[in-house]
């Protein structure tokens, strides 16, 4: 056992060192199930606390596994001979975890699970039928390996220190089989974070937080690119997003390491009033007298409505759109620079566009790198630095998940190698959004070119507008922006609450 503090309460809890093992040691380094997934984003990777990461630090993990230090769920590494991904304390070669002595509580309980039931009202124990030896063990001794474990999380301040970190609490999964109810953890997790259920955001909820911009009327042909759910979805790696209904509205949440903030005004038919009230109330809870208590992405439509209910509104980056028929042709003086660039490209190389495959996602990743080495060596301050740092969490993303997220993307090769791609969705009909662009930048004019075509080809898909997003006040990225003429700013606002900055 040891004890440690409760950053909201203040008070010292004490939770188990250790729980013990069940399946055997000699069956676990021959499985190919565990610490293994096949994307990035898997809402099954561990989940560590403040503690574990400390512990995992000093047996060696770098802390970039770790985008949150007062708990996350840790970042997954590229498996480099295949399409999947590892934890980072795994050993491939080994099969073996290199700080297994300090392992979360999280790996500890496997093949045991914390959930949710189907219906998210109560917090269940279940043991995984993923785990090949779950499937062989007897009946009983897997009951009398749970007894054991409910007694321990029975103990004084455990369930209060769980409650602290609903990210340890799974989404009901069919293959779990469910061995008893826990009361004392539902009680206290609802006690910390609100009656209301608060949902991890996984892909499959991308549908319903759809619905929901839909219902608002917030998502339209000029709206910010924010106004998309794949948007948010795929910074789900670096920040944990969550939603909630309150008051018949979606509010979207995200936990960032300064606290937590609303990543969307409510998203819903009705007024913003009640859920709005009822989310910065929630949001207070959370993170005491701290001013990151925010809604961020506010359109302007918005604002007199927030300035009524007492909010001040600070103008952020505006997103930059484009009359995708004025890209596509880059005709007349202005567009000048970008047209001769583009022939110069066409000129003077043999290339081949096609579109991107999930084949394609280590010719990307390589590319990135290099892009990124490319980039510092021009000169990027630290924020520019950390900027890419950030993304890269973003991209894999983006490359594992393309398909299901409705993302398109285009890869440009020279020479058998990949050396520029693009990926974008569709905002609405007739707004096409730009995700991501990276290019060789070794090879003058490819950057231009495939700009170019990617707005061609929107515009024979129907496109009327393209949304390249905001200029995250990188100087050169504002320039690079504005020298393709915009239609208009979309104006992006913060709220806060008077008196709070």
């Amino acid at each position: 056992m040891f004890v440690s503090a409760n950053r909201r309460s203040g008070v010292f809890v004490t939770r188990p060192s250790a729980l013990p093992q069940f399946v055997p040691t000699r069956t676990c380094l021959q499985c190919e199930v565990c610490c293994r997934f096949p994307d990035p984003d898997s809402a099954l990777r561990p989940y560590f606390t403040e503690e574990e990461i400390t512990c995992a630090l000093d047996g060696g993990l770098e802390g970039t596994a770790f985008p949150n230090r007062q708990g996350s769920q840790v970042m997954l590494v590229p498996d480099p001979q295949g399409e999947g991904y590892f934890c980072p304390a795994f050993d491939s070669a080994t099969s073996q975890c290199r700080i297994y002595a300090q392992r979360p509580l999280d790996c500890q309980l496997y093949p045991l699970a914390l959930m949710w039931d189907e219906a998210h009202t109560h917090i269940v124990l279940g043991w995984d039928t993923k785990c090949p030896f779950m499937r062989e063990a007897r009946p009983d001794e897997i009951q009398q390996h749970a007894d054991r474990v409910m007694a321990l999380l029975d103990q004084p301040g455990v369930s209060e220190h769980l409650g602290a970190h609903p990210r340890l609490i799974g989404r009901f999964q069919e293959d779990v089989i469910v061995l008893a109810g826990l009361p004392r953890l539902t009680e206290a997790l609802a006690g910390q974070w609100g009656g209301a259920p608060l949902h991890r955001l996984t892909l499959e909820d991308l549908p319903h937080v759809t619905r929901a911009l839909d219902l608002s009327g917030l998502c339209g042909p000029q709206s910010l690119a924010a106004y998309s759910a794949v948007y948010h979805y795929i910074w789900n790696g670096l920040l944990a997003y969550w939603w909630m209904e309150l008051q018949g509205a979606v509010c979207l949440f995200a936990q960032s390491p300064d606290g937590w903030f609303l990543a969307l005004p409510p998203l819903g038919a009705g007024s913003i009033e009640a859920p709005l009230g009822d989310a910065m109330e929630l949001l207070r809870r959370w993170n005491g007298d701290s001013p990151v208590s925010r809604v961020e992405n506010v359109p302007s439509q918005l604002v007199p409505e927030l300035e009524r209910l007492g909010y001040r509104l600070t103008p952020k980056n505006p997103d930059y759109l484009y009359r995708a028929t004025d890209l596509a042709a880059l005709a007349g003086d202005r567009y000048k620079s970008q047209r001769a660039l583009c022939n110069r490209f066409e000129r003077e190389q043999s290339f081949q566009v096609s579109a991107y495959q999930a084949g394609d996602r280590q010719g990307c990743r390589a590319l990135l790198k290099d892009w990124s080495r490319q980039k510092q060596g021009d000169g990027l301050d630290p924020f520019g630095v950390m900027l890419l740092a950030d993304a890269e969490s973003a991209h894999e993303i983006i490359w594992s998940q393309a398909a299901a997220l409705g993302v398109v993307g285009t890869v440009v090769r020279i020479h058998g190698r990949i050396c520029a791609y693009t990926f974008g969705y569709w905002l609405t009909n007739t707004t096409f959004y730009v995700l991501v662009e990276i290019t060789d930048r070794t090879f003058p004019g490819l950057a231009q070119y495939l700009f170019r075509e990617t707005c061609r080809t929107a515009v024979a898909e129907g496109a009327a507008y393209i949304n390249a997003m905001d200029d995250a006040d990188l100087p050169g990225l504002r320039a690079s922006k504005e020298a393709y003429h915009p239609a208009m700013l979309i104006p992006n606002f913060l709220a806060s609450r008077v008196g709070e900055s």
